[in-house]
C-alpha cells in the first residue's frame, strides 16, 4: 500500500484554525512566519529526532493561508515511482489537477 503520509488544509484566518484545532483535537500548531510563506506546522501525533512519527499510521501536515476561492485540503501519498504512479491514475480515469481546469 501507498501510505497517505502528510495532509494541508486552506485557512483563511491563522489564528482562529490554530485555535481551533489545538483545542478540538489537542494539535500543536507551529507558525514558521513571513520567510516560510507563513506556513502552520501542524503536529497531530509524536515525533522523533529526525521528525519522523513514532505511531504508525499516524501523520503530521500543515496549515496554508486560503488566497482563492478553489483552493482545497491536499493530501500528498508516498509511492515508490512518481512516474509509474501517474500512470495508473491515468488508467484508472484520473486525471491532474492541472488537466482539471
Amino acid at each position: 500500500m501507498n501510505p497517505v503520509v502528510h495532509f494541508e488544509l486552506p485557512a483563511e484566518d491563522k489564528k482562529r484554525v490554530m485555535k481551533f484545532y489545538n483545542t478540538v483535537f489537542g494539535w500543536q500548531t507551529t507558525e514558521l512566519g513571513p520567510d516560510m510563506g507563513n506556513y502552520i506546522l501542524a503536529t497531530t501525533t509524536e515525533t522523533d529526532d529526525q521528525r519522523m512519527v513514532k505511531n504508525p499510521g499516524a501523520i503530521n501536515g500543515g496549515i496554508y493561508l486560503k488566497t482563492k476561492a478553489d483552493q482545497h485540503t491536499r493530501i500528498t501519498i508516498a509511492v515508490d515511482d512518481i512516474q509509474n504512479a501517474m500512470a495508473d491514475v491515468r488508467s484508472a480515469g484520473g486525471r491532474s489537477s492541472a488537466a482539471c481546469k
